[in-house]
């Protein structure tokens, strides 16, 4: 699931800030349905009857420039599935894959384990106890977003999952990471280590 919680341009929301909640990746059924990634950790609360979101689609998209609004939510085996007002077939779900969905924020309003980007660019970057790099910016895909942290004169896209960054905290100006073997560093060649059963030879020769 996403960490972060994008700020859209003024331009598009009129100065209000939008919260990215979710990605209508499949059309489900024949009613209409579609399957949802969810960028939330509030999906009941968000995907209420009666919510409206504005559509992230290409330009070319019949959808573009327009909203749509939630008719029902529900899980069904296990994936959430999200009906919406004027859309009541299979082809009319599909012309809607892979469209993003923002909603307006409140302005008292914050997500458990949820940052705008703004807040995270600029962090310190500590590995071990090390300071390592900084956040240089956020990029984001639909599968996960990545921290871009620039460490020397190098940029290392670092998941944003909280299995390898467990730990941000905006106030102390740093977020903590524990990345797997050969993220920060490169590991040594294979070709290079010397091969255990060539070592033991050698010892039983001497």
């Amino acid at each position: 699931m996403s960490r972060t919680t994008d700020v859209v341009s003024k331009e598009r929301n009129q100065g209000k800030n939008q919260l990215r909640v979710g990605r209508l990746v499949k059309a489900h059924g024949l009613k209409g349905a579609l399957k949802l990634e969810l960028y939330t950790d509030n999906p009941e609360g968000r995907f209420t009857p009666g919510a409206e979101f504005t559509l992230q689609v290409p330009e070319a998209s019949p959808w573009h420039g327009k909203t749509v609004v939630v008719r029902e939510y529900r899980v069904m085996n296990g994936n959430p599935v999200v009906f919406l007002n004027d859309v009541d077939d299979r082809e009319g779900a599909e012309s809607l894959v892979r469209a993003i969905l923002w909603i307006d924020q409140d302005a008292d309003e914050a997500e458990e384990n949820a940052w705008f980007d703004h807040q995270l660019v600029g962090l310190d970057v500590v590995r071990d106890d090390v300071v390592v790099g900084k956040v240089a910016r956020v990029e984001h895909f639909p599968a996960q977003d990545l921290l871009i942290v620039k460490s020397g004169d190098q940029e290392i896209m670092v998941p944003f999952v909280q299995a390898i960054v467990p730990t941000v905290d905006v106030t102390a100006g740093r977020v903590v990471v524990t990345p797997p073997a050969g993220l920060f560093e490169e590991l040594p060649d294979a070709s290079e280590t010397p091969d255990a059963g060539e070592s033991s030879d050698s010892d039983a020769s001497e």
